[in-house]
């Protein structure tokens, strides 16, 4: 929720690594990587030499198809998160309780199932994992927590969270600050989530990434709590998603929105391989010795080609707004395709819209 208001691609079933990273059955790989083999509605195409943000990222099209839309009654939008599910298609999580169903080459919904804490109150949901067994992992901001859910919106578990990770007074998180993104690391043994800001007493902008190890020998539903590190995000920057690579780095998206200016995008590669465990230091002050975690600026969105798009509100390049989700729906040899999308929070000046982007790592 926001704060303030050209290459070939080889069969998924042939690459060891796609399957690890993405966790998933192969097959559900196979169809995702065909998401841009044509243009959902309102798609825009131009010379290739037009679609280059920076020399490792591209945008091949973008499509504002179910911008203020509905779908069997609900509200199509305040997408948060995205992921790809095991037949193909892509699961898509919004911030006012709804789990979408959505056609992973069309983008088109096809079902939606309400979500609900153990008490039934609605929840903030910001994360989105789909699990090897079709199980949904999904992280609300409110506590924060990590949930399990079954494919039709039941609950089946629920994950330890740190008590300094917690939102005040219980921990020292600010609310609508939380765990934002979440990610299965190739193996699908390890769960990532990413905190949006810095805790109280913690430096601003260095925010933490939570880890949590699968039990019972890799094969169970159940997590226990692990590693944690540091991320420095850029000046007035949170991170709303973070996606796993195939060799265990991290593509991290960080955002900002300033009134009267737009927003700021912009997509790093982040190693948290030689990272310090941070679970046992109480305050992060980058003076401390600490190793954060390293990231590589890949492309700042702002400088991608419009390709034609309009904004409702003043935005620095009408291609930008409230970019919120990221899954990566391909992947061949160090290159992968990755589609985002943007949480409209339901607003008339903001617009439901999905980046398809090609990335080299």
């Amino acid at each position: 929720m926001n704060p303030v208001n050209p290459v070939t691609f080889v069969n998924p079933v042939t690459s060891t690594r796609l399957r690890t990273v993405l966790v998933t059955a192969v097959a559900g790989l196979a169809a995702a990587t065909c998401l841009t083999a044509a243009a959902p509605a309102n798609a825009h195409a131009t010379a290739k030499n037009d679609h280059v943000c920076s020399p490792s990222v591209s945008i091949d099209r973008f499509s504002d198809a179910l911008d203020k839309t509905t779908y069997d009654g609900t509200f199509v939008g305040n997408f948060s998160a995205l992921a790809v599910d095991r037949d193909g298609s892509l699961a898509a999580v919004s911030d006012r309780s709804a789990l979408f169903a959505l056609d992973g080459r069309t983008l088109a919904p096809k079902a939606v199932v309400p979500l609900a804490d153990e008490s039934g109150a609605a929840l903030d949901s910001e994360g989105l994992v789909v699990d090897r067994d079709g199980t949904r992992l999904i992280s609300s901001e409110t506590e924060p927590s990590v949930r399990r859910y079954s494919r039709d919106g039941r609950i089946l578990d629920r994950l330890p969270v740190p008590d300094a990770l917690k939102v005040t007074p219980a921990g020292r998180a600010q609310p609508n600050g939380t765990f934002e993104g979440l990610t299965l690391l190739p193996g699908g043994r390890t769960l990532l989530a990413s905190m949006e800001y810095a805790l109280a007493g913690d430096s601003a902008g260095i925010v933490r990434f939570q880890t949590w190890q699968r039990t019972g020998g890799g094969h169970g539903r159940h997590f226990e709590l692990g590693r944690q590190y540091a991320y420095r995000t850029d000046a007035g920057l949170g991170v709303p998603e973070v996606r796993a690579t195939p060799d265990g780095r991290l593509l991290v998206l960080e955002r900002g929105f300033t009134a009267g200016v737009g927003n700021t995008v912009r997509l790093y590669l982040a190693d948290p391989r030689h990272a310090t465990d941070t679970s046992g230091i109480e305050n992060l002050t980058g003076q401390d010795g600490a190793r954060l975690v390293r990231k590589t600026l890949l492309a700042d969105i702002v400088n991608c080609p419009s390709l034609g798009a309009t904004a409702k509100q003043p935005q620095p390049n009408p291609l930008l707004d409230n970019i919120e989700g990221m899954a990566i729906t391909g992947y061949s040899k160090g290159r992968l395709r990755v589609l985002l999308v943007s949480d409209d929070n339901q607003n008339a000046v903001q617009t439901t819209r999905f980046y398809h982007l090609r990335v080299r790592i």
